[in-house]
């Protein structure tokens, strides 16, 4: 296609190969749709110990070669798969930095992504490719735009080079000491506060935020939100400054896996026009939860990170009158902090027969919770994008959601009866009142006989997440980005 582009998507995890949260699966989801459009797309991430290089078919792409890394060099070299349709996905391979038990979380994870960052760039001439665009993503490849910026500025083939550093969760920022100045190999004078200084450290996040050509983030309201202080994690002022070039895109999600006409991991399966198995599959998950099989009484899932972050200690809160008063079954699936595992416990124990919980990982089981429920609660302090409410809506599971980021973008508050608009249950303030007035106005339309339950979950059905469109938007960007280094290179 005659606007076809080369693009770099650079994460520190991918799905299928690498996973720890929600980074990983638009890694996995959003390049493959890219490539359906046209695009020549590459994907690099490290070569991690957990990578069944058998299963996903990794073969050697080049010989070993050497990177500066702080006082030496150190050996690098590529691997490629294609397991994942239309995209050649690279891993740069260091045993020692990255034959880990865990992603991150290492004492030297400075020294490890410091390293995959100046891979990334160094691999280029060995590839005998250069891209357009190089998309970075999270704190992980923040050195990625500074060096392109820097030390490459003056290197044949990387001048024309644009990067688009997109913000998935604030929260997490790469933070260490000055001494990443001299492992990065990057001149003292950039160490200022209108660079690369942060609060008298190095901070990944903010060296994306300063030098990338375009800046963005995985829903509009995230994009306004983080510029200020509430939910700017310190870094408000540096995205205020960015803001005419930043930009709020929605994640998508993959209907060829969250669809109930398909999903082979649910008992029935059904569709918008066709409810039968839905009911089958919610008798099936209150019988293998063990609560009482009440098909009448109204299920609330959770899917979640158990942490506060995710509104736990709302629910703290709310949960114990609710389940002593109101007409309501939860099912609980994650795993998170043990306050709340232990909280969870202990209400499970005293509501054996309105409470169930499983404390772990489990892709099948959560598959069944969404296709089974008749609501998903989400009241997060804070929610980037979120995809629990996007995928719920794919089974016409109603959430039931705080109005922040991503879900104040794609719940709207169901209002009226049979001709009501909006796809779920909305509250404002972060306060157990708010969600527990939220939750009350779920079950007087679940309850209501003027059909205001079936057109709520008809217009669930209807909702249309897909990858498709955010794709388009985030090529629009790119241009940005590759029109913003040619107007520089042009000056």
């Amino acid at each position: 296609m005659a606007s076809s582009m080369k693009i770099l998507y650079a994460s520190a995890e991918v799905v299928p190969f690498a996973k720890t949260g929600g980074l990983a699966d638009v890694a996995g989801a959003l390049p493959k749709v890219l490539a359906a459009q046209g695009h020549d797309v590459r994907i690099v991430l490290p070569r991690y110990g957990s990578i069944d290089g058998e299963k996903y078919g990794l073969r050697p792409v080049t010989p070993a070669f050497r990177i500066p890394h702080g006082n030496e060099t150190i050996e690098v070299s590529i691997e490629a798969s294609d397991a994942i349709p239309g995209v050649t996905t690279y891993f740069l391979r260091d045993d020692y930095l990255f034959d880990r038990d865990s992603l991150y979380g290492q004492a030297d994870d400075d020294h490890r992504f410091v390293a995959y960052s100046r891979a990334i760039l160094e691999m280029l001439p060995y590839l005998g490719w250069t891209p357009d665009v190089i998309n970075c993503n999270d704190w992980h490849t923040g050195l990625v735009p500074v060096y392109l910026k820097t030390l490459f500025a003056n290197r044949p083939g990387y001048t024309n080079i644009a990067t688009l550093y997109t913000i998935h969760n604030l929260a997490y920022q790469g933070q260490f000491s000055p001494h990443i100045m001299e492992l990065a190999g990057l001149p003292r004078e950039l160490f200022t506060w209108d660079k690369l200084e942060f609060y008298g450290g190095f901070n990944f996040m903010k060296a994306g935020l300063m030098y990338a050509d375009a800046l963005s983030t995985v829903s509009e309201t995230y994009a306004e939100e983080i510029q200020t202080p509430e939910f700017g994690e310190r870094l408000d002022g540096v995205l205020t400054y960015r803001k005419d070039n930043l930009y709020g895109i929605l994640n998508g999600i993959d209907y060829h896996e969250w669809s109930a006409v398909t999903d082979g991991f649910i008992p029935a399966h059904f569709s918008a026009n066709d409810l039968s198995g839905k009911a089958e599959d919610k008798a099936e998950l209150q019988q293998e939860m063990g609560l009482p099989d009440e098909p009448d009484t109204a299920l609330f899932g959770i899917v979640s990170r158990l942490s506060s972050q995710k509104g736990l200690d709302l629910l703290e809160e709310v949960l114990p009158p609710m389940l002593d008063e109101l007409p309501m079954q939860v099912v609980i699936l994650g795993t998170g902090d043990a306050h709340y595992h232990d909280m969870l416990e202990r209400l499970a124990k005293a509501h054996p027969d309105k409470l169930a919980i499983a404390l772990k990982f489990d892709n099948a089981l959560a598959h069944r919770i969404y296709a089974a429920s008749d609501f998903f609660l989400m009241p997060s302090r804070y929610e980037p994008c979120g995809l629990g409410q996007l995928i719920s809506l794919a089974y016409g599971t109603i959430p039931v959601v705080r109005a922040t980021g991503g879900l104040a973008d794609t719940v709207k508050e169901f209002k009226g009866n049979g001709r009501g608009k909006g796809n779920g249950f909305v509250f404002t303030d972060y306060t157990p009142e708010a969600l527990t007035e939220a939750i009350i106005r779920a079950l007087k339309c679940y309850m209501d006989v003027k059909g205001c339950w079936d057109k709520v979950v008809q217009n669930a059905f209807a909702c249309d997440f897909s990858w498709e469109s955010s794709a388009k938007k985030y090529v629009k960007v790119y241009k940005a980005a590759m029109k913003k280094v040619e107007k520089m290179e042009a000056a």
